[in-house]
């Protein structure tokens, strides 16, 4: 086996350079610590594609891998650090793994002590129950307000003596409105507010003054949370009992010890039940969920987007979609699952000792106030798994409503059932022991032509319907792909305010997936992503309203490039993701301002500091980035003012590949 030096030093073994009989792979030792990282699940190119891939045995090089930390380096423990990881991925049972199951195969009995962000329940429990790890919750990156730029600045100092100019001097204030909806549309912020060309001046600058509100009120991240390490400002006692809690008990752990369980959820959203934090996750019990009080807040939500849709549009929706995630649900005590029942018509019945539910209430349409909606549910591989209950009780409650004998304008689902002479499945995901959204293998390798082939294998990979008793699958081809045809909108809920939808690629394989479905049915719905990270303020907002404040106010923001510059290469390949996130959107949606592209680039590879950070310090995220602003071009997404972007950008590229990265 080769791959493994001494004393700190570390060994690179190209592929083509190993003997045939040996795997070759990245390690060094400490003493009685050995630093490795774990060979690839598949192909390096397929990466994220093949993460959840339940067909897929791992390489041979990763079994080695395994055999070598049990049978050679004799190891007496994995501490797993990266979440997530592949081995809890890797095929076999979902539950009680057997020693014909893959993590199983590659682990053995090794424990397991995995550091978990403590706002992520859902992966954190898959790590639980799949390869049975000590889940040690850490803490979030420290957050900070974003503040506003220099230009906008100005627009809210021109609204603030527009404000005191209002009621003293009507002349003032007439100029003041004007200048500022001229000022907002120069700089291009004013598309960016909402303001439509028709807006009277008091709509406009309500519109901006809202907008950079809601911009000063966004958090960023100062930075990451090195594990076990506070700030040196941090003035939360909790986290800073938290972070030495952390470094402590994963020692305890090492050595055996029991470490004490503590919940899991987001303390950004006022969870301040989870800190400290280095405490053994654990999630809410399934069979409380929706809880009483994440009925009321996913009901207040709920409403806030029928009551936007009907601003909107001047007509109630009829019929949406909802994605419905694991980790979400765990987090919010099943906040997005009440959204859908109440916009059904739908309560929850909870037994008054235990709190588990019992049934479901179809309330009358009197105590509505609006008709009911048609809601149909697109599940994650996760959800599936984990809340087999709370798919039962949503199928009773399509049901219920199904057969209720109330007017077709108040009940659309009863209609359609009484059309077709049976209900149709409301219930949706991918087949069993699959995940993911089915585009992120094409999203990944970027071999697409138009975006209406991700949204054909949006649709295909969506091939099951879920319900009854045991919340089993069915193959439904195709039946999901006529719920779409008949959707007014679809409502992605984000959460954590720890994370935003440029930071994940669940949020563009599901959003995007759907936009492109769209396009290839040669449909129009609203694409909704519903900022519920302050509960007590539900803010649906459209795509490209979601990506354009989280541009300005997060991956344009100086506070936030500082902060992700002080960590080297991790905090390079956050700028990575970034751009790959916002490239991905503006190709699935084409509903992402080319600005927003220039202002990201600008940002990254127009500053000069920054351009050569990232070569310093991760030549392969330089490169990526580079790629990805190319593919924009490529594609006609981003029409820069200047001749010598694809030049410069393939600059950037030759310079990357010149540090290290291979072509």
């Amino acid at each position: 086996m080769s791959g493994r030096t001494e004393k700190g030093a570390t060994e690179r073994l190209p592929l083509k350079a190993a003997a045939p009989q040996h795997f070759p792979f990245r390690a060094a030792t400490f003493g009685n610590v050995t630093v490795a990282l774990a060979p690839d699940r598949g192909r390096s190119a397929d990466r994220r594609a093949d993460y959840h891939d339940p067909t897929l045995p791992p390489r041979h090089e990763l079994i080695a891998f395994g055999f070598w930390l049990r049978k050679s380096l004799g190891v007496h423990a994995i501490v797993h650090v990266g979440a997530h990881g592949t081995l809890e991925w890797l095929p076999g049972k979902t539950v009680a793994l057997s020693d014909t199951c893959f993590p199983e195969i590659v682990t053995g009995s090794l424990p397991v002590i995995y550091p978990f962000i403590v706002s992520n329940p859902g992966e954190a429990a898959q790590a639980k129950r799949r390869i049975s790890a000590v889940t040690l919750g850490h803490l979030p990156p420290p957050m900070t307000g974003a503040g506003l730029d220099e230009a906008q600045q100005r627009l809210e100092r021109l609204v603030d003596e527009y404000a005191q100019a209002d009621g003293l001097d009507r002349r003032r204030r007439d100029r003041l409105a004007k200048l500022i909806v001229e000022t907002a549309r120069k700089t291009g912020l004013a598309s960016e507010a909402g303001v439509a060309k028709t807006d009277q001046p008091d709509e406009a600058l309500r519109r901006i003054d809202a907008w950079l509100c809601d911009l000063k009120d966004f958090a960023v991240k100062d930075g990451l949370h090195v594990y076990g390490r506070a700030t040196e400002d941090e003035a939360d006692p909790l986290r800073r009992q938290g972070a030495a809690a952390e470094k402590a008990n994963l020692l305890a752990a090492l050595d055996g010890r029991h470490i004490k369980a503590g919940p899991a959820g987001a303390p950004a959203r006022g969870r301040s039940d989870v800190l400290p934090t280095g405490r053994n996750l654990f999630t809410s019990d399934p069979r409380t969920m929706p809880t009483p009080t994440a009925y009321d807040l996913g009901q207040a939500a709920a409403e806030e987007v029928v009551r936007s849709y009907m601003q909107s549009h001047g007509d109630w929706p009829r019929s949406l979609v909802i994605d419905l995630w694991g980790s979400a649900s765990l987090r919010t005590g099943g906040e997005e699952i009440a959204q859908g029942l109440a916009l059904m018509g739908c309560r929850p019945q909870w037994d008054a000792a235990t709190g588990r539910i019992t049934g479901i209430e179809v309330l009358p349409p009197a105590a509505l106030g609006r008709p009911r909606v048609d809601v149909t549910w697109r599940i994650s591989g996760l959800f599936r798994d984990m809340f087999p209950t709370q798919i039962a009780l949503i199928d009773a409650a399509a049901s219920a409503v199904a057969g209720r004998d109330e007017d077709d304008t108040e009940n659309p689902l009863a209609a359609a059932t009484r059309a077709h002479g049976k209900i149709s499945p409301r219930i949706f995901g991918t087949s069993p022991g699959t995940y993911g959204a089915g585009v992120e293998d094409l999203l990944s390798r970027g071999e697409w032509g138009v975006r209406e082939e991700i949204g054909r294998a949006y649709l295909d990979a969506t091939s099951h319907a879920y319900g009854g008793a045991d919340g089993e699958a069915i193959a439904a081809p195709g039946a999901f792909e006529g719920r779409i045809a008949e959707a007014d909108l679809l409502v992605h809920t984000g959460d954590d305010p720890g994370r935003d939808i440029l930071e994940g690629s669940a949020d563009v394989a599901f959003i995007g997936g759907f936009s492109a479905a769209l396009a290839a049915l040669g449909r129009n719905a609203d694409v909704i992503v519903l900022d519920t990270t302050d509960p007590q303020k539900p803010k649906p907002r459209s795509v490209g309203e979601a990506v354009s404040r989280v541009v300005r106010a997060r991956a344009v923001n100086p506070r936030f490039i500082a902060g992700q510059m002080r960590h080297g290469p991790r905090g390079a390949s956050e700028f990575a993701e970034t751009v790959d996130r916002l490239v991905g959107f503006a190709e699935t949606t084409h509903a992402i301002s080319g600005a927003l592209i220039e202002a990201v680039h600008d940002a990254y590879v127009g500053d000069p500091d920054v351009r050569a950070f990232l070569l310093r310090e991760n030549p392969a995220a330089a490169k990526v980035i580079a790629e990805r602003f190319l593919a924009a071009r490529r594609r006609g997404l981003w029409h820069p003012l200047r001749n010598s972007i694809d030049d410069d950008l393939a600059a950037l590229i030759a310079e990357a590949e010149t540090n290290g990265v291979a072509a």
